[in-house]
């Protein structure tokens, strides 16, 4: 049996930890007056994943008008930015409640290897944008015959 030195302040964050998460999701609009992620602007959601011979990127950007997005690679980082424009009318102080963020957005994603840009392929459809990035073929083996 292994003597443990008891430690109350550990069990104290423990338990108020997720406490105060679960509190500031409830409650959190009544103290702030809008949601602390709206204030800060947004970020949209992003899902990566790898296929055989691929990588593949969705972001949703819901709104986002095509024309302004922009995607860029320098090296192994791949940069998506864009902006979403408010086209509602409605003055600021007629809201009830404003939860939708609206602005510029940049994010950055450092790809595993150096690919080549001009393979890569942009499909926007449904607030979708969907990335296709080829592997590239430095990983690959390739088998040489001998003569």
């Amino acid at each position: 049996m292994q003597l443990v030195r008891f430690n109350p302040t550990i069990n104290i964050v423990n338990y108020v930890r997720p406490r105060n998460h679960l509190f500031n999701d409830f409650f959190g609009d009544l103290f702030w007056g809008e949601r602390a992620d709206v204030s800060l602007g947004w970020n949209p959601k992003v899902d990566v994943f790898e296929e055989a011979d691929r990588i593949v990127m969705k972001a949703e950007l819901p709104g986002v008008a095509k024309d302004q997005i922009a995607i860029d690679v320098n090296g192994r980082v791949l940069t998506v930015k864009g902006e979403r424009s408010s086209d509602n009318p409605v003055k600021a102080d007629n809201y009830y409640r404003r939860e939708c963020s609206y602005g510029r957005f940049e994010r950055s994603f450092t790809l595993p290897a150096e690919t080549d840009s001009e393979k890569i392929k942009a499909d926007y459809k449904d607030g979708v944008l969907t990335l296709t990035i080829p592997k590239p073929d430095a990983g690959k083996t390739k088998q040489i015959t001998v003569q």
